[in-house]
């Protein structure tokens, strides 16, 4: 099994089989528009702008499971995307990335790229980690998504490579991505 497995819906309504990615390294994210690491778009869409034509894709997922942080519709949550950091890539339609309804994609994904805790050597992750260990234990649990702007990275094959924790900033990734092309 691997993500060509899959297909997921636009935020548009269209369904996108990953087999289309097929020899591209492809960056699966959850999203949210009110999250403090909302910023991070601006960063995926210059690592989209700078690799997109190497074969990188970038799939924007959005999800309200963290403390509400994505209220509106799915293409709310694309046009927000769009007019305030300039996203170019694909948005994906509302979804779910743990629980009972966890869409599919993430449950593989989760599965197959175990979290692997925070980097506390980060001031960031540290500060982050004692947040979620006060205000939400449970997350910290198994190796579900901990949080918005999980990032995901498959190589060219539809294999995942590598998960990369909400703390880490997307040009962070930028060596790894190399890396795959």
């Amino acid at each position: 099994m691997n993500i060509y497995d899959f297909s997921f819906k636009t935020a548009d309504g269209d369904t996108i089989s990953f087999d289309k990615y097929k020899g591209k390294v492809l960056i699966l994210v959850n999203t949210a528009s009110k999250c403090g690491f909302t910023p991070q778009y601006e960063d995926l869409e210059k690592l989209y702008e700078k690799y997109s034509e190497k074969g990188v894709e970038i799939i924007g997922f959005p999800c309200n499971q963290f403390a509400d942080q994505e209220p509106g519709s799915s293409s709310e949550a694309k046009n927000f995307c769009q007019l305030n950091y300039g996203v170019s890539f694909p948005i994906s339609e509302k979804i779910e990335v743990r629980g009972k309804n966890m869409n599919p994609i993430f449950s593989y994904l989760t599965s197959v790229l175990p979290f692997k805790g925070f980097n506390t050597d980060n001031i960031s992750a540290k500060i982050f980690q004692s947040f979620l260990e006060e205000k939400f234990p449970e997350y910290l649990i198994g190796n579900s998504i901990k949080w918005n702007f999980t990032k995901f990275i498959m190589d060219k094959n539809g294999n995942p490579a590598a998960r990369f924790e909400p703390t880490v900033e997307p040009m962070d990734m930028e060596d790894f991505i190399k890396s795959l092309l």
